[in-house]
């Protein structure tokens, strides 16, 4: 388990993806055989999209678990479509609710969260806390793609969030892309922990693959490689703030 203070010198990294075409056999062998071979010594976190109506649930079911065996398991809610991450109506804190309610009740053992689009307000963090998890939507850099006025969380370190009277969220900003991931293999990774993501349609093209297979050969040479699982339980972050002041 690691231990605050080595990870407060910025000893440690951890992996994630963003699962959102699990039932497309083809992106499901490629995802689950980089999981099973470890690239960088990083048990990778699936952070999974729940399927949406007309997908086959059993079949999700069936790799979700696969899945968990092999790493830590995440929420990652799309909310409008599948192929749509951000909401564009709705109720986008209820439909985590919903999601979380789902997974408990199929029995799956999910403990982390990521919003698609990177999409985060303040009723989605109360019940991303309600439900337990920690998450993993605030980010270290801005998406381009998001307007100005867009809700997003943005932070450097892991962080408690205070959400709630009584309630506090552990916050594992994700750090790295593949093309930032790449890019510090010339260099120092900066910050206490780094957090690299990708999605798993990535792995359809070999260049992105061969970039993601090298950053993450470095990363694990530069970093004592962790899981998101076990940076949830042994980490207490010092630092604590309100989400209000920590929107980005």
């Amino acid at each position: 388990m690691p231990h605050t203070g080595s990870i407060l010198h910025g000893r440690y990294a951890v992996v994630s993806c963003h699962v959102e075409r699990a039932l497309d056999d083809e992106v499901w062998r490629r995802f689950s055989r980089l999981q099973e071979r470890r690239p960088g010594g990083f048990a990778i976190a699936a952070l999974m999209r729940p399927p949406s109506s007309g997908e086959d649930e059993g079949l999700w079911l069936e790799r979700a678990r696969e899945a968990a065996g092999r790493a830590p398991l995440g929420l990652h809610t799309h909310w409008t479509a599948p192929d749509h991450a951000r909401p564009t109506g709705g109720d986008p804190a209820a439909l985590v609710r919903e999601q979380g309610a789902w997974l408990s009740d199929v029995g799956l053992d999910v403990n982390l969260f990521c919003g698609g689009g990177w999409y985060f307000d303040q009723q989605v963090a109360q019940a991303v806390a309600e439900l337990g998890y920690a998450d993993c939507t605030a980010t270290a850099f801005r998406p381009s793609y998001l307007d100005a006025d867009a809700p997003h969380l943005q932070l450097f370190e892991p962080t408690l969030l205070e959400v709630a009277t009584g309630k506090r969220l552990l916050e594992l900003p994700t750090t790295h892309s593949i093309g930032m991931l790449a890019r510090g293999a010339l260099g120092p990774f900066r910050g206490p922990v780094v957090h690299a993501y990708f999605h798993d349609t990535d792995l359809l093209d070999r260049r992105r693959t061969a970039a993601l297979r090298v950053g993450l050969a470095f990363l694990g040479l530069k970093r004592t490689a962790t899981d998101l699982g076990e940076l949830q339980r042994g980490l207490r972050p010092t630092n604590t703030m309100s989400f209000a002041k920590s929107r980005g």
